[in-house]
């Protein structure tokens, strides 16, 4: 039964979050991305952190933990989310999806310098010149296409996953003994102020347009794809590890591009499917002996 559980709740977790990539392309047509990720985390924030101080969690950091809220508030919620925010008022879901698919092999790239079992071997290499090659595939326009796809929107979501992937070497580097759900709530309680500033300085309107679309996808991203979503990892991350966890990421992009088809009448390229293909590929030969890992204990003794 436990087994059967996971599995749900890994699909679950994997349509929630893929959905949430149209949900901000919907949310951005009338509400400003930087403003949109600033409101949807201060929401979310105040809401984990609730769920934290009800279930007897330890809530308040200690003098050693304040270097990893800082890191990822400032990192990992609000340059990241900012980044990808105003991304996807550029590029499709599903396009979206995909390039944040790379972050697993962004950060072994990134852990090289600092973590010893991130040693840079050639089969490495080849996975993290793999992940590039294929943000590069769907950054190209297809044969005979009339259109391309934006290469700023494209490079931003990309510099997006790189802040991800570098913010998240860093706090592995800085772990203290913190509950993961109440080091989360920090981090967006920072990172979410730190959006509102960031939405002041480049001048975005600080309001909502009151169309169904926008306020469909602005409550969806708070309270689906925030609230439960996160709350739905933080159980998986303790059940199933970080390995398997991080395998959500290569749901999530076929999710995106079937409800942003569906919603939202976008267009898959073929570049985008090879693209992917070819990340999957990188992200295998990355990830290759904690993967034979995992299926070995699924296999069993």
């Amino acid at each position: 039964m436990k087994g059967w559980r996971d599995a749900a709740g890994f699909l679950a977790l994997a349509i929630v979050w893929g959905s949430g990539y149209p949900a901000i392309r919907a949310a951005v047509r009338g509400i400003d991305p930087l403003f949109l990720a600033a409101v949807r985390f201060d929401l979310i924030g105040v809401i984990v952190m609730a769920y934290v101080i009800a279930s007897g969690r330890q809530w308040w950091p200690a003098r050693g933990d304040w270097g990893s809220i800082l890191v990822g508030g400032g990192l990992l919620i609000a340059l990241h989310n900012g980044l990808l925010f105003v991304a996807q008022t550029l590029i499709s879901s599903a396009m979206g999806a995909v390039i944040i698919s790379t972050v697993p092999i962004l950060s072994v790239a990134f852990a090289i310098p600092r973590l010893p079992d991130a040693r840079p071997t050639p089969i490495r290499v080849l996975g993290i010149l793999l992940g590039l090659v294929g943000v590069g595939i769907i950054a190209s326009p297809p044969p005979g296409a009339l259109t391309s796809p934006d290469p700023v929107g494209v490079g931003i979501m990309f510099l997006s996953a790189a802040v991800f992937a570098f913010a998240s070497v860093e706090i592995r580097h800085r772990r203290t003994d913190l509950p993961v759900t109440s080091l989360q709530a920090w981090m967006m309680l920072v990172g979410g102020p730190l959006l509102h500033v960031g939405s002041l300085v480049v001048g975005e309107t600080q309001a909502l347009a009151y169309r169904t679309d926008v306020l469909v996808g602005f409550v969806y991203l708070v309270l689906v794809a925030g609230v439960v979503g996160y709350l739905l990892y933080f159980t998986l991350l303790d059940s199933l590890g970080p390995v398997e966890i991080n395998l959500v990421g290569y749901v999530e992009p076929p999710v995106a591009a079937v409800v942003g088809w569906v919603a939202l009448n976008e267009v898959i390229s073929p570049n985008t499917v090879v693209g992917f293909a070819v990340i999957v590929v990188g992200f295998t030969l990355v990830k290759r002996q904690a993967l034979a890992s995992f299926v070995q204990g699924l296999r069993g003794p």
